[in-house]
């Protein structure tokens, strides 16, 4: 029953925040996303398996990313930049709209109630993973967007090794007591600010 209850939020932060990186490359001149058949609201075009089971069993996970080619920017850092925070963007506001309807909505439904502040949780919680500086995560992308090009060549050269660092700290359990604070902080704050 838990799962079921988590399965509205979990993709609606999935799929979202995916969308978002696409149309956002798309309109910023890249077609990738859309050739690609990824400027959908159909979820199994954007869940990766593996991080959709992280999500549902250990509350944090990834998406199937979305292909970008930065090429096709006019300006390609900045670009690269507003296509990286779009999907973040879109996690926190659907936060604040569900959080929104749980203060003002009126709902009295426990089940409803729980659908909706699970769903909160799992949007702020995407939102604040996929800010982390590691790749493939979208924090990775920004940071190697604001550094000078020979320093962002070094950066996407031996991004393997990045790799590894993240799984360590998913592995040994860091990332969670990373995020937790976090995302808790996150929540409250957002409650705070609507109440």
């Amino acid at each position: 029953m838990s799962y079921l209850i988590s399965l509205p939020g979990l993709l609606t932060a999935i799929i979202f925040h995916e969308l978002a990186h696409g149309l956002t490359a798309y309109w910023l001149g890249d077609p990738t996303a859309k050739d690609a058949g990824r400027l959908t609201l159909n979820p199994i075009r954007h869940i990766d398996p593996v991080g959709f089971l992280f999500m549902l069993v250990f509350r944090f996970g990834w998406a199937k990313a979305v292909p970008i080619n930065p090429m096709n920017f006019k300006n390609r850092k900045r670009d690269t930049i507003l296509v990286s925070i779009a999907g973040v963007t879109v996690n926190f506001i659907i936060a604040m709209i569900l959080g929104a309807v749980l203060v003002y909505g009126n709902v009295t439904n426990q089940t409803a109630i729980d659908i909706l502040g699970i769903g909160m949780w799992y949007n702020i919680m995407l939102g604040v993973f996929n800010l982390l500086p590691f790749p493939p995560l979208d924090g990775s992308k920004v940071v190697a967007s604001l550094l000078p090009v020979k320093m962002e060549y070094y950066f996407y050269k031996y991004e393997r090794y990045f790799y590894i660092i993240l799984l360590g700290l998913i592995a040994t359990d860091m990332v969670q007591r990373i995020l937790g604070p976090l995302v808790n902080f996150a929540y409250s704050l957002i409650i705070r600010i609507l109440v």
